[in-house]
Formats: C-alpha cells, sequence, structure tokens
C-alpha cells in the first residue's frame, strides 16, 4: 500500500505519515515499489498503528477491498463470498458483530454453514469453502454488510472479480436512468426481461414499479451472482429467474414472453454471431448488420415481448443514423415498432463523452390501432450548451407562441435569463427528477393521444411515419425537434433580443467598470524578489493541508451509484470555466468523497498545454459543501498563516505551473512542487484582494461573453427564420442599434 492509503487508514494527512517514517526507527520499512514512490506491506502497517493507538478510519467498503486485495489474484475469494454476502443480509447486525468476533476456526465453519443458506436463485452458487486465509476478509465483509448494507458489500465483491477476470466495458446504469426507464412502460407491467442484466439496477427499478416476475441473463457469471442478490435484496417478493450465458447465441428463455423489456446491451460487438445466426427467426424486421449489434437485441428484445408489450432501450446515438442500420430501422418504423427515441446529455451514463439515447419500441398488435407517428423528445439539447445534467442553451422555442411546457419548466442557460447578469449563472448536480419529469410529460401526453398530440418545438415532436422513411431514415431527436420559422413568435422573439441588449449592456457597463479601477503601482526599477517554499515544504510545516479525491473505478461501477449524501461535485471543468458544481456521483470515488469548505484552494491537476483556462480556483459559499471531483488537488491552508487568494493567484501563475508540470499537450501538475512568496501575513491579504479582483474581471469578461453570444445567435435565428427585420440604415428614421 502506497503512503496516502496509510494516510487515509490512519485518518491523518500525508505529511503525518511522511513524519512518521523519519521519526520513528520501528515504521515499517518499503516492501516494494521505488525509492520515491515506496509501497508497504498492510499487515505491517495495521500491526504498527494498533500499536500507538491509532484506529482505522477506513470506510467499510474500503476494508472490504483492502481485505480482498491482501489475498492476491487468483484467490478466487470474491466469488465464494458472494453466498455468504448474500445470506448475511437476513441476519441482525448485533448477529453479524457476533459472528465476526468468533476465533478464525468458528468463524469459518460458521460462515460456510450461513453461505449454506443462499437460496436456489442465485444462478451457479455452489457449496463455499473457506480456509484460514479468509478469515480476515470474512469479518470485512460482515463488517461490510453491517455497516453499508449488502448491496454494498456485493458491488465491492463484483470489483474485485471482474478486476481479477480483466473484464473491461462494464459499466452499472445510473439509478436515475434506471428510474427514467422503468416509468415509461405501463403501470401494470407484470413480467419484465433484461437480456443483458448486468447488475441488475433496470429489473430492480423495474421490481420497485409493481413487476412481480423477473427474468435476467448476462454472458458473465459474476454479473448474474450480483443480479440475483440484488433482486433477493430489494424484490424478495418477486419471482426471479437469473441465468448465466450469451442472450443472442444461446438463449435461456428462449419460450418466454413478457410485458415488457429493459435493457442496456453491449455496444459495438462485432462477434455477436451474425453469420452463424443468419436465419434467426428473431429477426422479423431483418438481418442485422455485422457491425450493428445493437439492431440484433433490438430484435431480441421484440421477439420476447407479448403482442403490445413494451421494450425500452439505452442505445448509442450513432445507431440512430449509420448508413449500416437504415434498412432495419425503416422496417422498425414502416411496422410501427418504434414509438420513441429519448436524447440524454452527455455524461448521464457511461461511456460519459456521447449523449446516449433512449428507444421505446412497441410490439404490434394483430388487427391493432395503426401507429402512425413517432415521439422524439431532446433531453440532450436542454444541456448542451451548459453544464453536464444542468444548464441548457437558450432556444428560439421559449419565443414561441403558447408553447407550454409539460412537466417542469425548462432552465436557461447562464445568462440567458431576466436575472441579473450577476447572479444568473447556476448550475447543480446532474437533475434525474427533473429531466424524468419532463420526459415522462411529454410519453403520456403522446401515449394518451398519439394523433392529437401537441408538439413543443424544440423540445418535442411527434413526427409522421412517412417523414422518416428518407433516403437516410435518420431518427436523431435533435433532428426533428428543432424550431422551425412555423414555430416562432416575431413579437415574442422581438421581445427576448430586447431583453438580451439590455441585459448586455448592463454587463458591458459592469465589465468596463471592473477594468477600470485603478491603483496598480510599479515595484520599482526591478521586480521584487523574495523568499519562496513549496507546497510540500508548507504541507510539513504545517501551513496547509493537500488532498485529492480518489478516482472512480476503472470501469464505473463503485463511481456510477450516488454517494451517501446527495450532493453536487466540483469537477476540473467547473474550475476551468468558473461555473458552480456541476459534476455527478460519477465524477466521484463513492467511498472517498470529501467535501470541498469555503477558503479552499482547489488546483486542476491536469491541464491542456497552451489552454488559458484557470488552473486555480478559491471555494466560496456556492462551492461549499459540494464534493471533490477526480482530477483537483484541495489545499486547505491555516487561515491564520495563508490567505486562500494570495495562495490560489501565486499558484496559478502560467510559469509556476509550468515549472511544477510534466507533458506537453496534456501538462500533470505535482502540486507539492509548485512555489508560494513567503510573506507576512497583512502583505498576503494585500495581494489577495489584487488577485480576487483579476478573478472577479475574468468572470465579468466570460459573462459578458456569453451574453454577447446568446444575443448574437437569437439575433441570426430572428433575421435567418423571416421573423425580425434587420434595421433601418444609419441615420434613417426608426434605426436601431444592435
Amino acid at each position: 500500500m502506497t503512503a496516502a492509503e496509510i494516510s487515509r487508514i490512519a485518518g491523518v494527512t500525508r505529511a503525518t505519515v511522511s513524519n512518521w517514517r523519519r521519526r520513528h526507527d520501528d515504521f515499517p520499512a518499503p516492501s516494494a515499489g521505488t525509492e520515491s514512490s515506496p509501497l508497504y506491506d498492510l499487515p505491517a502497517v495495521q500491526a504498527w498503528l494498533r500499536g500507538r493507538g491509532h484506529t482505522s478510519t477506513a470506510s467499510p467498503t474500503e476494508e472490504l477491498r483492502t481485505s480482498l486485495r491482501l489475498l492476491g489474484p487468483g484467490s478466487g475469494v470474491a466469488s465464494r463470498l458472494f453466498p455468504l454476502a448474500a445470506a448475511a443480509s437476513r441476519r441482525t447486525p448485533e448477529e453479524l458483530a457476533e459472528l465476526a468476533a468468533l476465533p478464525d476456526d468458528r468463524l469459518i465453519a460458521l460462515a460456510e454453514k450461513t453461505a449454506g443458506e443462499l437460496p436456489a436463485a442465485v444462478p451457479e452458487a455452489e457449496p463455499v469453502r473457506y480456509g484460514p486465509d479468509d478469515a480476515e476478509a470474512v469479518r470485512a465483509l460482515l463488517g461490510c454488510v453491517r455497516e453499508a448494507g449488502p448491496q454494498a458489500a456485493v458491488d465491492v465483491l463484483a470489483e474485485r472479480e471482474l478486476d481479477e477476470g480483466a473484464v473491461s466495458g462494464v459499466y452499472q446504469t445510473p439509478e436515475g436512468l434506471a428510474v427514467l426507464m422503468a416509468r415509461l412502460l405501463p403501470a401494470d407491467t407484470s413480467r419484465v426481461l433484461d437480456p443483458a442484466c448486468g447488475s441488475g439496477t433496470l429489473l430492480a427499478a423495474a421490481a420497485r414499479r409493481g413487476a412481480r416476475e423477473l427474468f435476467g441473463q448476462d454472458s458473465l457469471p459474476v454479473q448474474g451472482r450480483r443480479t440475483a442478490v440484488r433482486l433477493l435484496l430489494t424484490a424478495p417478493e418477486a419471482e426471479t429467474a437469473i441465468r448465466v450465458g450469451d442472450s443472442l447465441r444461446d438463449d435461456a428463455f428462449s419460450d418466454v414472453t413478457v410485458d415488457a423489456v429493459l435493457c442496456n446491451p453491449p455496444f459495438g460487438d462485432r462477434d455477436w454471431g451474425h453469420d452463424e445466426l443468419a436465419y434467426d427467426p428473431r429477426w422479423a424486421y431483418g438481418l442485422p448488420p455485422r457491425f450493428e449489434s445493437e439492431l440484433a437485441w433490438v430484435q431480441h428484445a421484440l421477439a420476447h415481448l407479448e403482442p403490445g408489450g413494451h421494450a425500452v432501450m439505452l442505445l448509442p446515438p450513432a445507431l440512430a443514423f449509420r448508413s449500416s442500420g437504415r434498412r432495419v430501422r425503416a422496417e422498425l418504423i414502416r411496422g410501427g415498432a418504434l414509438r420513441a427515441v429519448v436524447s440524454l446529455p452527455a455524461r448521464a451514463a457511461y461511456p460519459l463523452h456521447i449523449g446516449l439515447q433512449i428507444w421505446v419500441f412497441q410490439r404490434p398488435e394483430p388487427g391493432g390501432t395503426d401507429r402512425t407517428t413517432v415521439l422524439f423528445v431532446d433531453g440532450e439539447g436542454e444541456q448542451r450548451d451548459g453544464a453536464p445534467g444542468t444548464a441548457p442553451a437558450t432556444d428560439t422555442a421559449t419565443a414561441t407562441a403558447d408553447a407550454g411546457t409539460r412537466g417542469s419548466s425548462r432552465p436557461r442557460r447562464s445568462g440567458s435569463s431576466s436575472s441579473s447578469p450577476a447572479t444568473s449563472s447556476s448550475a447543480a448536480a446532474f437533475d434525474w427528477a427533473g429531466l424524468t419529469d419532463r420526459v415522462l410529460g411529454q410519453w403520456a401526453a403522446f401515449t394518451a393521444a398519439p394523433d392529437a398530440y401537441a408538439d413543443e418545438p424544440g423540445v418535442a415532436r411527434a413526427v409522421p411515419l412517412v417523414d422518416l422513411l428518407d433516403d437516410v431514415v435518420d431518427v436523431t431527436p435533435a433532428r426533428h425537434v428543432r424550431a422551425t420559422a412555423a414555430d416562432i413568435d416575431p413579437a415574442a422573439l422581438a421581445r427576448r433580443v430586447d431583453d438580451l441588449r439590455g441585459q448586455l449592456a448592463e454587463q458591458v457597463a459592469a465589465l468596463a467598470a471592473s477594468s477600470a479601477s485603478g491603483g496598480w503601482q510599479p515595484s520599482g526599477a526591478s521586480a521584487r524578489e523574495w523568499r519562496t517554499a513549496t507546497v510540500s515544504d508548507l504541507a510539513r510545516g504545517g501551513a496547509l493541508t493537500v488532498l485529492r479525491a480518489a478516482t472512480p473505478g476503472t470501469r464505473g461501477s463503485k463511481g456510477s451509484g450516488a454517494p451517501a449524501v446527495e450532493r453536487p461535485v466540483l469537477t476540473a471543468r467547473d474550475i476551468a470555466a468558473g461555473n458552480p458544481p456541476s459534476g455527478t456521483a460519477v465524477d466521484i470515488h463513492a467511498d472517498a468523497a470529501q467535501p470541498v469548505a469555503a477558503g479552499d484552494v482547489l488546483v486542476r491537476a491536469v491541464a491542456n498545454g497552451g489552454n488559458a483556462a484557470a488552473m486555480t480556483r478559491v471555494a466560496d459559499d456556492r462551492d461549499a459543501g459540494a464534493l471533490l471531483g477526480q482530477h483537483i488537488h484541495l489545499l486547505r491552508p491555516d487561515p491564520a498563516r495563508l490567505d486562500p487568494w494570495f495562495l490560489a493567484g501565486f499558484l496559478g501563475a502560467e510559469d509556476n505551473i509550468a515549472s511544477a508540470s510534466t507533458g506537453s499537450s496534456l501538462v500533470h501538475v505535482t502540486p507539492g512542487r509548485l512555489r508560494v512568496p513567503l510573506l507576512p501575513l497583512e502583505e498576503q491579504r494585500r495581494y489577495g484582494e489584487a488577485f480576487r479582483r483579476v478573478h472577479e474581471l475574468r468572470a465579468a469578461v466570460r459573462r459578458t461573453a456569453d451574453l454577447a453570444a446568446d444575443t448574437a445567435a437569437t439575433l441570426t435565428t430572428g433575421l435567418t427564420a423571416g421573423v425580425l427585420l434587420p434595421p433601418a440604415g444609419p441615420g434613417t428614421p426608426g434605426s436601431r442599434s444592435v
């Protein structure tokens, strides 16, 4: 283990660990690593800490991860502990504490007996045997179940097994997304299938909606066990059937039809069985192309539906327009199977860099009502120009006549509302509840009366099938929901232009006032010289503490669940752009959430070479309480010794960052190498006030630029749509300047 891990376990700073190494001869010597990055033997460190009365401050999940890591790769202990985690969920906390306190031999014997109580619903659950070496891992598991809950323990075991199997591309569906997908199903849905069930999040969401027969299949045994245990915990009364295997090649439920399918299938799988499954009866809408595995999953889902049943699937955006899938898309539309496509903002789910889509299907009913339209909802457009999950771009749809929103109203991007430009910038953690309300409002109105559905330009539109069946069959929502000239009310848009121009004029005046403030004097004939100290020196002397958020798991399994406290997350992008905290739970390690306090100094750990974006930030009241995102160093200065604005200003200097960085195009900052002048506190405060004024100037420039862009975009839209007239020429009556 590293010195940072020791500090986390002991609840001290890294500087304290360094002091222990220097001052205590009996501190464990490094057992591996290098001279600059030593690694220590965990049992030896734990024994040393216990001998000095230091109790571990690690969370129960971290304790379990540590115990599993101690047993080394290939031990298979994670797989063998699954049955115990499931069975332990039926014991009281007191019973678990008594069990963990037993001597090793009795603990192992009773653990095996307890694991034998596992219900038959868990796939590939065989009698397990634990050895003496497993005792600490068993205790850690029982402690995790007792303190953090059985689901947290199961997730840690799954992480370990996925790591040992070198499995890549395994992402957990975020809870908010699972709830949204489940709520798109009819309320009376009883039988639900997930043919790529993963961790079981979607089936659990369906169970909470009232589903009582749950079917799941996954190609990974660990995921099958994970789903089965999750359902045992969240839906103990439901009938569950979880199987292991490839759903496309070896369908475990080939003779089963259900009311609904919920699925987040694998993307881009070129080895899905194109050749061997060429004549499969599931391909009612055409053989899926070799490179369109998602269309195979779509038709697999439809084949399992009762007539009239629904399938809700999370799919990549390229599926909506790739030419290779055009023929199958056309048949899905022509046959009335595709009912809706909803685009999501980027970073709503893994992979984070793209905005995924929810596709809703319904199996046609023989003799049923003809379906003539498909609903498109652009949830992505609401956040396209703003912070992830929060601040939507200004949209000319806000000027449409009588275009009332269903559900909650659409927020505006920073600077586009009628509030003061100085205070209108806002962002928060990903608003799943708001997005769910908006999408469900549109879906409910559409399903109630598809032919009478009232479009909401820029947000949602019901498009006739004949309009979709062109030469590209592109079903990307943004293509179909954008506001047209016919949707825009000229008078409303003119009022919006006047409002934006007024805001812009106010902001330009504020910018002029910020830039006009004087009092800047030369230091003399030459630059000042001063003694400096590195951040590492200051940390060793106790003037500040250096912290850094743990990064999410490599596959998202740890970070995709919400932390214990729902808070916004401050990201490196927020620091660079000057935005309020806008991240979500995927931006942090759920077990090592570090809250930000007012006065903390935040330093981006990575920057693009030559990028002039801010590298540092002083946390204020809007940041206080937010959780620290990854790729950020947090410096917490002692206010009696260091002024935070002084510290942030010098740390963020371009030459300082360059001297403490490695790399060229992608710069990695080593905070301990950053240097700060050694000045009296009173003089620090003078410099700090100056740096604060510079920060305010930068913020004013940013707000002015945003408003100018909004104003220009709205004017351009109005002119090109024919709803605004150009002003009269200079000097003529009625002329108006922009």
